[in-house]
């Protein structure tokens, strides 16, 4: 609202930002922290600073630095991004999970503002990171794999905790199975220890500006709701990869079209060794041996299927692919690509999510 006088006490402890025209024409103050913009700007994005500004003010106003103010119940460093975001916009070159806490600032802000551009654009970059589809998923995997072929999320992405954080604020379902399901693929103790709330852009500068000290960065976990989610959906992911294995790996039978199947004394051999072989490079997998993802079928199930097409095998004296028929590869790679649609369409229930159900919010430990 906009104050008729600025008390005493507040005025002396507000900190001005770099956000600071000479030309400004109202002080927007956010927790002890000033900023000098332009009425019209906000006016022109947003009805409820129209509506706020038309409210008519008393002759006698006090001034801020020659210039009427308005005082937001706000978080400081969510402003400073959304007012960037109103002058400058707000542009992704390339995903960075650095790039969170202004996401989250300015979808907070221009939901309570309604300023619906900037609400889309945060929701969009949201949902490429977060997808509800098996296609978006797969896509940002591949963003998250660099070019020597290191799987680097956490370079791309946000922890997922802090995403499911945001998620319950700001009534966002559709990015929570997404989430939870990288979650899961942490191991246990990590998923419990949670992470911390890093320190936004606005506070370093003003750490800069006025030689303060940073404050602690603010650990979050897990609500005990949400961690028996998680868990529970980590356990589902284990079993559906061994039901996988016991049903299209072990003593699987060959196609009936297979063109091995009338070869010798043992009709359809070379299929069945490659399947053993198959099962075997997945069980090292979901052991956790080859890449510590575990808990990741749709990452396990598209190394079963890439292996079809590898030559990098060895057969004691030369490298070599899996001797299997084309007919069986064909038929072994629909198996995989049905369960990993099976998979993701599971997802909510593995995470305990019905139609109407709405978890706990996030407890903050400490």
């Amino acid at each position: 609202m906009v104050k008729e006088k600025l008390s005493p006490n507040l005025s002396s402890k507000l900190v001005r930002s770099d956000f600071w025209f000479h030309d400004g024409n109202i002080v927007v103050i956010a927790g002890g922290a000033a900023f000098k913009v332009h009425r019209g700007q906000l006016e022109r994005h947003s009805e409820v600073f129209s509506d706020l500004f038309s409210i008519p003010q008393p002759n006698d106003q006090e001034l801020v630095d020659g210039c009427g103010y308005v005082e937001l119940q706000d978080c400081p460093s969510d402003v400073f991004y959304f007012l960037s975001a109103l002058y400058d916009g707000l542009y992704f070159k390339k995903s960075r999970s650095s790039d969170f806490p202004v996401i989250a600032a300015v979808l907070r802000l221009s939901s309570k503002y309604l300023v619906e551009h900037l609400r889309q654009r945060c929701l969009s970059r949201l949902d490429a990171d977060w997808p509800s589809t098996l296609t978006g998923w797969d896509e940002r995997e591949r963003r998250s794999t660099d070019e020597n072929g290191r799987y680097v999320p956490r370079d791309h992405c946000a922890h997922p905790i802090l995403v499911i954080e945001l998620a319950l604020d700001m009534n966002l379902p559709s990015i929570l199975p997404a989430a939870l399901y990288d979650l899961s693929r942490y191991g246990p103790s990590k998923i419990m220890t949670g992470t911390i709330s890093p320190h936004t852009a606005f506070e370093r500068l003003v750490n800069q500006l006025h030689n303060t000290p940073l404050l602690l960065e603010r650990p979050v976990r897990l609500s005990r709701d949400l961690l028996c989610r998680t868990l529970r959906g980590r356990e589902a992911t284990q079993r559906y990869m061994a039901a996988f294995i016991a049903r299209e790996l072990h003593c699987r039978c060959p196609a009936e079209e297979c063109l091995n199947r009338t070869d010798g004394e043992t009709p359809s051999r070379p299929c069945h060794e490659s399947f053993y072989f198959i099962m075997l490079n997945i069980l090292r997998s979901v052991g956790g041996i080859a890449c510590g993802r575990d808990a990741d079928p749709l990452y396990t199930l598209i190394q079963a299927t890439e292996m079809l097409t590898r030559t990098d095998f060895s057969d004691g004296q030369r490298q070599c692919g899996l001797k299997l028929c084309s007919v069986c590869k064909a038929d072994f790679a629909e198996a995989t690509s049905k369960a990993r649609d099976e998979v993701w369409s599971l997802l909510p229930q593995w995470f305990g999510f019905i139609e109407g159900d709405k978890p706990t919010s996030l407890l903050d430990l400490d």
